[in-house]
């Protein structure tokens, strides 16, 4: 697969307005293209985007695709940041009048270096309010999928469904099933707005040509324009995985909506940890069928209030499982005291039902089309139900383990 960057964007509007500033707080900005302005966290935008995709194990080449007014800064950054100058291309636009449009862009990056693989589009002006997604997963979902892909998010209070690409999608397939470009008040109750973070298969960048064609002028050559063809015209198949954050392009905005929207995502909590959450969960006792189905199968049981299993949540730096001193024994007196409590309680304690959990939690939201972020948390248990009631004691763990994920 291989990525493509997309920075060939002319930011007139909010360039003039650093230039004019007379506040002098932006001085060192001026001239400054948008993506290699400063993002979430202090670091330029493009640095992030860099970061998420310079995985070889992910991408065969990464492909930056700028205009000839900003070349050189690119070129530079390239240099400072051991990306490959040749793989810098120039759309040769020096003003926002003589631009290409994003897809005209796209298209020639495709044809200069005639590149024939599944390809992933992302705005590299784009700031994003999650550091930590995994970008791996976005891939892994398109894999699983018989189409392309588009990456959505649901719109915070604040934002206008009129100033986004708008996607209605299917719960059950995930399929998207109409795109609507900046959409009137009232057209579509859909708050699930696409960003220029896209998946293409090889043959669908064939309906590249096609489509520049019909739009012979640069403002309907836009990415918005090409989905709505895409999806209500030639209805392919499009599938969208949602993210969990908010994201927003620094397209022909002004300083005080690029440095709102950087405060506002700077002001997240980022690196505060989340309160631990514990969830507790009652044994069960089954009159009729198998209690340890849990509510998959037929069964009627009932509950006991003083035999319980509990899970506990906290955030850490790693992914951690720790195992319960007393039901999964790392440490023992002796060897004679490893053979009885092995051969009384066996082997096996509750450490493998919490990583089957993250296991199927992990699955589940891959298939269902969730993207994950990197955050880590260490899962740890606690249970009083007796060790020879095997089948409660894991049925109550499991049910638990199921409230907290």
């Amino acid at each position: 697969m291989i990525c493509i960057l997309l920075v060939a964007g002319h930011g007139t509007v909010l360039e003039t307005q650093i230039k004019n500033d007379d506040t002098g707080l932006y001085s060192q900005l001026a001239g400054v293209p948008k993506a290699l302005l400063p993002g979430t966290g202090g670091k330029k935008i493009l640095d992030f985007w860099w970061e998420a995709v310079r995985m070889r194990q992910l991408f065969t080449e990464v492909y930056l695709v700028t205009n000839a007014d900003k070349f050189k800064y690119f070129e530079r950054w390239a240099t400072a940041n051991d990306f490959p100058l040749e793989n810098v291309v120039n759309d040769g636009s020096t003003t926002l009048e003589d631009r290409l449009g994003a897809v005209a862009d796209l298209e020639l990056a495709i044809r200069s270096r005639r590149l024939q693989d599944d390809v992933m589009v992302v705005a590299g002006d784009m700031l994003c309010a999650d550091q930590n997604f995994d970008i791996a997963q976005v891939i892994r979902f398109f894999r699983s999928e018989p189409g392309e892909l588009m990456i959505y998010y649901e719109l915070e209070e604040s934002e206008k469904s009129s100033s986004r690409g708008i996607v209605e999608v299917c719960r059950e397939t995930h399929r998207i099933t109409r795109f609507l470009e900046k959409p009137h008040e009232g057209l579509t109750a859909s708050r699930l707005a696409s960003v220029v973070f896209y998946c293409i298969q090889r043959e669908t960048l064939t309906h590249l040509p096609d489509f520049l064609k019909l739009q012979t002028r640069a403002t309907d050559r836009s990415f918005g324009r090409f989905w709505e063809w895409l999806v209500n015209e030639k209805q392919l198949d499009v599938f969208g995985m949602k993210l969990p954050t908010g994201f927003q392009l620094i397209g022909q905005v002004g300083l005080s909506d690029y440095t709102r929207w950087l405060t506002h995502y700077s002001t997240k909590p980022q690196d505060a940890l989340a309160k631990p959450i514990t969830c507790r969960s009652f044994a069960r006792v089954g009159l009729m069928g198998n209690p340890s189905d849990g509510f998959n199968g037929k069964t009627i049981a009932m509950s006991i209030c003083n035999f319980w299993a509990e899970v506990t949540l906290l955030e850490s730096q790693t992914l951690v499982l720790l195992p319960h001193p007393l039901n999964d024994p790392t440490e023992f007196g002796s060897l004679q005291d490893l053979f009885c409590i092995s051969r009384k309680e066996g082997y096996l304690g509750g450490l493998r039902l919490l990583q089957a959990t993250c296991k199927k939690f992990y699955q589940f939201c891959s298939k269902q089309g969730l993207a994950l972020t990197k955050q880590n948390f260490t899962l740890k248990y606690d249970t009083n139900i007796p060790r020879q009631v095997v089948r409660n004691r894991s049925a109550g763990l499991r049910v638990r383990r199921e409230k907290v994920m």
